[in-house]
């Protein structure tokens, strides 16, 4: 990962995206990591991280300050839409953009 994809600096994708994910994930399923108590509904299958249901979006899970130095208090635990975000894609791009971090 180059200098300019640093997760551990940017953060940018945890501020901007809904985190959207199927209730299984969560930990009051057999096998889920995410920890339930920073969940919210969506709908009758799906969750998504707390503070990502609604504008402005900034996952409960997000520690420091976006482009700067940041990082994922469950990260281990971590949804699998958290996990097919890649450092340099488009997702992160866009976020990145949003986030006037080009």
């Amino acid at each position: 990962m180059s200098a300019a994809f640093d997760c551990q600096r940017c953060g940018a994708c945890c501020a901007q995206f809904r985190v959207s994910f199927y209730w299984a994930e969560a930990d009051d399923a057999p096998g889920g990591t995410v920890p339930v108590a920073l969940t919210r509904p969506v709908g009758t299958l799906h969750r998504c991280m707390a503070g990502t249901e609604a504008r402005p979006v900034r996952c409960v899970a997000l520690q420091g300050e976006v482009g700067r130095a940041v990082g994922c208090a469950i990260y281990a635990q971590r949804a699998s839409t958290c996990r097919e975000v890649q450092p340099g894609d488009t997702q992160c791009l866009k976020a990145r953009a949003a986030h006037g971090l080009g």
